[in-house]
């Protein structure tokens, strides 16, 4: 079914997507500038990936971090149960994606200057198409399109294993977990990431013997203290003081080696087991009560990723272990971000938003905006938003390390971009830096050391980058 006629729209701001990073880029263009905007993307509401996601996911970083810049997400409360207790609350799916919904509908649509256009399939060159009717559209774009898509989120639900199965073996992604109702001879999680991790905790948390769960885990991966992460001015010394302890262990270090053991004991990185060499990093953070809870899994398999799942046996590249069709295997092997290809930000009439701050695609997106609304052409604009590259290996926590360290220093200098950091809500850190008070000693030192060892650190990086130029 389709119209054969063509609707014409005419907009300054053609955004394609209405996941978090294309929600935060058109809040700064509507709270900025006086442009019209029009967004596209195949999903009924906005929230791109969370529209997909599992039941019992939340979000891995403090609520303040996420979202748009005009409207927290955040209740402002301490968590008092649970694995996240004594840290900032963490926003769950449901809240995350009821959130964009009533940022569209109370915010963005009331403007009268967005037109909004879901379950519409993106063609290029301005043209969409309506999922459900077939209506063809045409934009005529007076400035710029952004393409909000190109980090191309995947979720469990949608992912498509890369290994093959006999139909006899029971097989879920983790979005099913909350469904089963019969007790299983056991569990098989597949996946050492962020989800794979969910998982794990999800089923201890509902009383699963640890003993009943294998987790497949092709690789150990460098985890981030979720205590070091807090916005807020209570957690100065934790977060703050991360980041001092940071750049003294890079300055010190002797090798790379040697910069990752002196990050682990200085409590920047966590890792499951302490005896095995995390070879991935994610940025996936944990609090110490999950790293606890997830200690107690004994049955970790590092035989490389799975091949075949048979009826009684799951072979995988090195190795195989044994299975049953009364167990269950729960897909955690999607990778939540596919594009790790770096373009310019900026080219001539189009977006394409990138994290700019390491961790932080919604911060970044706001942050990538603002710089379209503020500065006069594409290479002073593209000087100021060098791509923090996406995680995947532990050599990229270098490469992400000194791009972030340099968008820092760039930005230090604009007295107009400080004023901003300060002020925009997903920029909790700024504020925590200047709110500080004369005679606050333990603040004042600790940043004395983090401006001290900055520059060493970032020599020191610089060599250790040289050193693994042509390594992945």
């Amino acid at each position: 079914m389709s119209n054969t006629s063509t609707q014409q729209h005419t907009s300054d701001y053609l955004i394609v997507g209405s996941g978090a990073v294309g929600m935060a880029f058109a809040d700064i263009l509507l709270t900025e500038t006086d442009a019209t905007i029009t967004i596209v993307d195949r999903f009924h509401k906005p929230g791109g990936h969370w529209n997909s996601a599992y039941p019992f996911v939340t979000l891995h970083q403090p609520s303040s971090f996420y979202g748009v810049s005009s409207r927290e997400l955040s209740k402002g409360k301490i968590d008092e149960v649970g694995l996240n207790k004594g840290l900032n609350e963490l926003a769950s799916g449901a809240e995350v994606s009821a959130y964009f919904d009533n940022v569209m509908r109370e915010q963005f649509l009331p403007s009268g200057r967005v037109n909004y256009f879901p379950m519409c399939e993106y063609k290029g060159n301005g043209k969409f198409e309506s999922l459900l009717s077939g209506q063809q559209h045409q934009v005529n774009v007076n400035r710029k399109t952004v393409d909000a898509t190109y980090l191309n989120t995947t979720v469990p639900l949608t992912h498509t294993p890369n290994f093959s199965m006999d139909d006899k073996v029971q097989f879920m992604p983790l979005n099913h977990l909350p469904n089963v109702s019969t007790p299983p001879a056991g569990y098989v999680i597949i996946g050492g990431g962020k989800t794979g991790i969910d998982a794990v905790l999800f089923l201890l948390e509902q009383g699963v013997n640890p003993d009943h769960i294998t987790w497949i885990m092709p690789r150990d991966a460098w985890l981030i203290d979720r205590q070091n992460t807090q916005p807020t001015d209570e957690f100065f010394i934790e977060s703050i003081g991360n980041q001092a302890n940071q750049a003294e262990a890079i300055a010190e270090s002797t090798s790379i080696h040697d910069m990752f053991e002196r990050l682990e004991s200085s409590g920047v990185f966590l890792r499951i087991d302490r005896n095995v060499q995390p070879a991935m990093f994610h940025g996936a953070t944990i609090s110490q009560l999950e790293l606890n809870a997830l200690r107690e899994v004994k049955n970790i398999v590092r035989m490389g990723r799975i091949k075949h799942i048979y009826g009684t046996r799951i072979e995988l590249e090195k190795g195989e272990i044994a299975t049953s069709p009364e167990h269950i295997h729960v897909d955690c092997s999607a990778s939540a971000l596919k594009n790790l290809a770096i373009k310019p930000i900026f080219e001539e009439n189009l977006i394409t938003p990138q994290t700019v701050r390491s961790y932080q695609p919604a911060f970044s997106a706001a942050f990538i905006a603002h710089v379209e609304a503020t500065y006069p052409n594409d290479q002073i604009k593209n000087k100021i938003c060098n791509v923090v590259p996406l995680p995947n290996t532990i050599n990229d926590w270098l490469r992400l390390t000194a791009a972030f360290m340099m968008n820092q220093y760039i930005w230090g200098q604009d007295d107009g971009l400080r004023e901003w950091l300060l002020n925009n809500r997903l920029d909790g850190f700024s504020k925590m830096v200047r709110g500080i008070k004369e005679g606050e000693v333990e603040k004042i030192a600790i940043m004395e050391r983090l401006k001290g060892a900055a520059p060493q650190a970032m020599e020191k990086l610089q060599v250790y980058l040289a050193q693994i130029k042509d390594q992945p």
